[in-house]
């Protein structure tokens, strides 16, 4: 009886440590929904996947609990010299569980003197689109473009020397 009781309280016990081990891994690099609703993902925080050969598949990752469901407006934030013309080459995808927007990014609105960025560079936002998030949770939030540089990018060419960078994506409450 007494080895029953013990076996019992030991397999519980380990049970409750496997658990703790699986909060404290699901709550590293979470990025938490403002007080107003507002969600900010910075690229430079993001987990990021770069390839040389193709960049327009290089990625930025964030896993984001999303305490206030609803629809959001999507805006990405750019550096860049040339405020009439950011260059993407290709669109940017954004991910969001079964939610995907698409779209080329273009100079929406030029943001002056921006802490984001420094001269001669201007901080350019552009409009996505709307996205819908039903439920509140742990979400992977997904970003796609050849934008995403890698944090050991060096300018090769003077020609690259105009290139954008994709800074932070931003998703904004829409009030009813």
């Amino acid at each position: 009886m007494w080895m029953m009781l013990i076996a019992v309280t030991l397999l519980n016990s380990c049970n409750n440590a496997v658990k703790t081990e699986d909060k404290k891994v699901s709550t590293i690099n979470k990025v938490l929904q403002q007080e107003d609703g507002s969600i900010s993902l910075k690229v430079d925080k993001a987990e990021c996947y770069s390839d040389k050969e193709n960049p327009a598949t290089n990625t930025a990752e964030w896993n984001v609990f999303v305490s206030k469901s609803g629809r959001f407006d999507v805006w990405l934030s750019s550096a860049t010299k040339d405020t009439t013309d950011l260059q993407y080459e290709n669109s940017v995808m954004l991910s969001i569980q079964d939610n995907r927007l698409e779209a080329r990014p273009a100079c929406d609105n030029i943001i002056l003197n921006s802490s984001d960025v420094t001269y001669p560079y201007f901080r350019a936002d552009s409009f996505m689109g709307s996205v819908f998030i039903q439920d509140t949770g742990l979400y992977n939030i997904q970003l796609i473009s050849e934008k995403i540089l890698p944090k050991n990018h060096k300018i090769a060419e003077p020609a690259d020397a105009d290139v954008s960078k994709l800074l932070s994506v931003s998703l904004t409450p829409i009030a009813r």
